[in-house]
């Protein structure tokens, strides 16, 4: 017996959902309080968010309009990994803090620019009254 696609990508999506889940219980279980507020703790939590939001475009098949700004994710990438190498780089207070800003501000943008884009699909076409 086979499944219908849309259960088949459905079940995925809970799949990947789940895990997503478990990653972000996962941080938050094995981090100390005091660490929360490490700039390092908000750009993973951004990170995972993120993708979610990616996992979630990747399972709708039916999204053609829809897809991520690939330079803005590079950028936020970049940004998350030097806040994590901040030591190596000699990177000292404000300037590490700037830097995490920096990718949790592009991981914001461009998971909101996702979002408007499935809102905007999920939104009923009107029929024109010409």
């Amino acid at each position: 017996m086979t499944l219908p696609t849309s259960q088949v990508t459905r079940r995925w999506t809970v799949i990947a959902s789940g895990l997503l889940l478990l990653a972000l219980a996962m941080v938050v279980i094995f981090t100390r309080r005091n660490a929360f507020l490490s700039p390092l703790a908000i750009v993973v939590v951004a990170a995972i968010g993120l993708a979610a939001i990616l996992l979630q475009v990747r399972f709708h098949r039916d999204l053609p309009d829809v897809r991520p700004r690939l330079w803005l994710n590079i950028l936020g990438l970049l940004f998350a990994t030097v806040s994590l190498f901040a030591d190596y780089f000699r990177l000292r207070g404000p300037m590490v803090d700037l830097v995490a800003f920096g990718a949790v501000v592009c991981f914001a943008i461009s998971g909101s620019l996702i979002l408007h884009a499935l809102r905007r699909h999920a939104k009923p076409q009107l029929p024109n009254a010409d």
